[in-house]
């Protein structure tokens, strides 16, 4: 069988400048992004209807994890320490959604805010809740059918729900972002960004955020907002 070659359709921009931070499932971080197409896929009518739907589901391509060994010597890996589990414990590949895989290719659910018909870039989607680092290649773009794609009793194996965190920012360091910015830094932040097997209170963590260094500290339930910083 022939192999399959995807191209690259779009790009995602958004306020996630590092790794670092992302929330590990889309919708969980109130952030917008702006999905801009390649030159060769800007053509309007390739949206037309588009608005109709709420949700999307987009395809895309962990273009910025480093390969394991195995990959590297190109084989893959059937099993991964998923953070969720504190990283000691192994589970099948295909019982995570870890981006290392056989095939690098996330699958992600996000809200449609609107369509830019008329920018400088041609048409643009504008969607709210994805979990993608910025300049995240598209592969796809699919719309969401809620009366076939919603599973309300699905079992959620170990990925149980987490409980967000109470952040404490003072005004005067939410200030120094931009008013459009704020309330996304703070639902990122809710979601926890340090890896589940850290947990020292004395620890600062800095985490890239639309041009900025946002630097914090955990404990019992509160993140604790210590500086905010351009870069």
């Amino acid at each position: 069988m022939a192999e399959l070659v995807c191209r690259n359709i779009a790009t995602i921009y958004n306020d996630f400048s590092g790794k670092f931070g992302i929330p590990r499932q889309s919708g969980l971080a109130d952030v917008e992004s702006v999905i801009v197409f390649e030159p060769e896929f800007r053509c309007a009518d390739a949206l037309r209807g588009l608005e109709d739907y709420s949700h999307l589901w987009l395809l895309w391509q962990f273009s910025e994890n480093g390969k394991t060994t195995a990959q590297a010597n190109g084989g893959w890996n059937p099993t991964v320490r998923p953070p969720k589990l504190g990283g000691n414990t192994r589970m099948g590949v295909f019982a995570t959604r870890s981006p290392f895989r056989p095939n690098p290719i996330g699958l992600s659910s996000v809200e449609l805010v609107r369509v830019e018909w008329d920018t400088p870039r041609g048409a643009v989607i504008v969607v709210r809740g994805a979990d993608l680092m910025n300049g995240t290649p598209i592969f796809d773009i699919k719309p969401y059918l809620p009366y076939t794609d919603a599973h309300p009793d699905a079992r959620h194996g170990f990925a149980l729900t987490e409980t967000p965190l109470t952040v404490d920012c003072p005004e005067s360091l939410l200030g120094k972002l931009p008013a459009e910015k704020r309330s996304g830094l703070l639902s990122a932040l809710a979601q926890d960004p340090r890896p589940a097997y850290q947990n020292d209170p004395a620890r600062v963590y800095c985490m890239p955020f639309g041009g900025f260094t946002v630097s914090f500290t955990v404990s019992d339930g509160i993140l604790t907002v210590c500086s905010i910083t351009p870069g």
